[in-house]
Formats: structure tokens, C-alpha cells, sequence
């Protein structure tokens, strides 16, 4: 194939990078690639320890695709042995291992999702327990003499811990040196990942050059901050919006995000084209409130498709702005004389993920019946003939329910 030029290539790459390490290096790889007709590898570690993606895991995924696009080799790496680790990245405390079941299940969601956003024709997926596996102990040793404690200590999260006297484990040294140890398997060219992975790319790096390979260049990019507009996005601190989000959802997420973090949302994790990132960033300060809706349009439509995004618009405008219930709300008929608990209705309508959640949206005041809160979880409704009530659930989930 015939590669773009090397400053288009680097437009794109850059496109909301936060840093290159070192980037002249990069220049020169795109150019001996281009000059050799011959695609870089790039590398991505992933370790399958939630099953659910969100736009935040999309930033690198995406930022891969942009390198897949532009004709090199990406290679997604499952870290199905790394996550028996478990990554101490950004701990306070040491993270519990996931158990090998609980790991072989996440990846396999985990691949569905990513190729929401990835070509999976080709993209290469590999398992690093196929190497980390096969290492003796007398290999450990070995790789374990390449890096001091000191050099360990130089991490931001180990030295906070050190210095609080909370506890660091001895296997949480190891993570960064089996990472690192994934990069001189693949001999990557590139590796990315998000700025608080810094110190595992690097020592990624160090491996490479001690094997006498050359080294890899470390991407960075930003970690999304939430819907909160305050903390990184993340199902813990509920300011995600999930990749596998339904269309309705994703589109009313996507408008509660604060003005401030519309360019941003924009520039990583959409597809629209950077000059038309030009243009938006002109109209956030004109029309926030219409560029948002076109942002959430694009995000939806990323995901759900042209007509999945027109109905979530559709849905928005009639539940949140005419205060309707939608068109679309499923209709359940229950026997006239029945007796039937709101807990139950819910759970039976798949409104809610479980009873805990339902339970707790009660309590909060996110369950309404034609527009009266009900806070009681065991609040019951009798039908009569030809009854009909409105349930709302949450903000963005409806139903009608009649008797029969």
C-alpha cells in the first residue's frame, strides 16, 4: 500500500495526543516506513478486568483505529495473564487478582465491543499469557534484575503508597516488567496509552533497548473526564457513558456533560474530521446547546447508526423537552383485579439492571407513576377496569401499563 505523507500521517496522530516520547523518534519511523513501504506495529495492552466498555477505553481505541486507517499494523493485546496481576496503576491500595474464569469472560465482551471501533479483519489479537506464561522462575529473576526499586519507587502511585506507609506488594513490581517484557515479544514500534500508563511504556522502552531492539516510541492520551465534568470517566463514579449504551441513553448522557468538555469529547472521541473540529471549536462559543445536541447525535450515531440516532432525538425531544411519553414505550397489560408490586413491574420490564438498582433509584426519587415519585419499594397497584398509568423509571426509560 502507499503511505500518506509524513506530516499528514503526524496531523492525525497528534490529533488530542498529550505526549510523544520522544516524538522525533516517531518522524523517523513514519519515514523509514513510508520510504520501505512498510507498516509500523502498534501496540495496545488491554487487560480484561471489567466486561464493559465505555467512551472512556474508546480514546486509544479510536486513536488505533486512526494508525489502522492510515495503513499500519495494530496489534490489540488481551492482558489475560497481566490481569492476574491486576495493575497497580493509579492504586492506592493493592488490587484484588481477577480469577482466570472472570478474565476469559470479560475478554470476549471486551473484543465484541472494541470492534465497534476497530477493523477486526485487521487488527491482530494475541493473549500475553501465550509468552508470560511460559517464563521459568530463573526468567523472573532475570527480568527482575533489569529495574532497582528505586526506579520502581520513582512511580507517582508506589511513592504516594511508600511514603503513607500503605502496603505495596511484591507482585505489583513485576506488572510494569511484564509489559514491558509484551513489547520486546511483539518488537512494537509504537505502544499507546493513556498519561497515567507513562512509567509501564517506558519501561517498555528500557527492555527493547537491553534486548537489542529499537526501542518503542510511548504515546499518550488524556483520560476522559466524565459526565460529572470533575473525576475521569468511570462506571464507579456512575459519569460513564458505555459503548454498548442503549441509543435513548446515550444521547441524554451525552447532552448532561458541561459545556467546557464539548471541543474534547469532540476531538477523541468522535469521527469527525479535524477540519471540522475547526469549525466546532468556533461554534461551542457561539451555540453550546446546539453543538451539544450534534455531539450527541454523532456519538450516537457512531454506535447505534444514522436511524438509531434520529430516534434517540426524536426520544429526547418528546420525554425531556414536551415532558411525553414516547412513542416507542412498551405497553404491559396486566389481569383487571390483579394486584402487582412497582419492584416487580420494573424488574419483569427490564427497566432497571437488577432489584438493588431499582431499590435504590426508588429511594432517590428516580420512579414515578403518572408523575407522582414513589419512594414506598413496596408500593403495590391494583388494576381496575380499564386503568392506565404512565411509568417513568429513571430519566430516559418509560412504560405504559393497562389492564386487561
Amino acid at each position: 500500500m502507499s503511505f500518506a505523507p509524513v506530516k499528514e500521517q503526524l496531523e492525525i496522530i497528534k490529533r488530542g495526543t498529550v505526549e510523544i516520547v520522544p516524538e522525533n523518534e516517531l518522524v523517523e519511523k513514519l519515514t523509514k516506513s513510508k520510504k520501505e513501504n512498510k507498516p509500523l506495529r502498534i501496540k495496545l495492552g488491554c487487560d480484561p478486568t471489567r466486561p464493559d466498555l465505555h467512551l472512556g477505553h474508546s480514546v486509544i481505541l479510536r486513536k488505533m483505529r486512526q494508525f489502522q486507517d492510515l495503513g499500519h499494523h495494530i496489534i490489540l493485546i488481551i492482558g489475560d495473564f497481566t490481569a492476574l496481576i491486576g495493575d497497580p496503576t493509579g492504586q492506592n491500595k493493592t488490587r484484588p487478582s481477577l480469577t482466570a474464569a472472570d478474565i476469559k469472560e470479560n475478554a470476549k465482551t471486551y473484543l465484541d465491543q472494541a470492534g465497534k471501533i476497530l477493523d477486526r479483519d485487521k487488527t491482530e489479537i494475541v493473549y500475553n499469557s501465550d509468552w508470560l506464561g511460559q517464563i521459568t522462575f530463573e526468567g523472573v529473576i532475570k527480568l527482575s534484575s533489569k529495574l532497582t526499586i528505586a526506579r520502581m519507587i520513582e512511580r507517582d502511585d508506589f511513592s504516594k503508597r511508600f511514603k503513607n506507609n500503605e502496603p505495596i506488594s511484591l507482585h505489583e513490581f513485576l506488572y510494569p516488567l511484564a509489559q514491558g517484557q509484551d513489547s520486546v515479544y511483539l518488537k512494537s514500534d509504537v505502544e499507546l496509552g493513556g498519561t497515567d500508563q507513562k512509567f509501564n511504556l517506558l519501561v517498555g522502552r528500557d527492555l527493547q533497548k537491553d534486548d537489542g531492539q529499537r526501542p518503542q516510541v510511548c504515546l499518550m492520551m488524556p483520560l476522559l473526564v466524565g459526565t460529572d465534568g470533575t473525576m475521569k470517566m468511570s462506571k464507579s463514579y456512575d459519569n460513564y457513558i458505555g459503548i454498548n449504551e442503549d441509543a435513548n441513553d446515550m444521547y441524554g448522557k451525552a447532552l448532561s456533560i458541561p459545556d467546557d468538555l464539548i471541543y474534547s469529547y469532540f476531538e477523541l472521541v468522535t469521527d469527525v474530521s479535524i477540519d471540522e473540529l475547526e469549525k466546532i471549536k468556533s461554534d461551542v462559543k457561539k451555540d453550546p446547546r446546539n453543538t451539544k445536541h450534534f455531539l450527541a447525535y454523532t456519538i450516537t450515531r457512531m454506535y447505534h447508526g444514522e436511524a438509531g440516532a434520529k430516534n434517540a432525538k426524536k426520544h429526547f425531544e418528546q420525554t425531556v423537552i414536551k415532558k411525553e411519553v414516547p412513542d416507542d414505550a412498551p405497553t404491559f397489560k396486566y389481569d383487571s383485579g390483579s394486584t402487582h408490586r412497582i419492584l416487580d413491574i420494573i424488574s419483569e420490564a427490564d427497566l432497571t439492571q437488577s432489584n438493588g438498582e431499582t431499590k435504590r433509584m426508588m429511594k432517590q426519587g428516580g420512579v414515578s407513576l403518572n408523575d407522582e415519585k414513589i419512594k414506598d419499594i413496596n408500593h403495590e397497584i391494583t388494576f381496575g377496569d380499564g386503568d392506565e398509568y404512565e411509568l417513568k423509571v429513571g430519566k430516559r426509560k418509560y412504560a405504559r401499563l393497562k389492564s386487561s
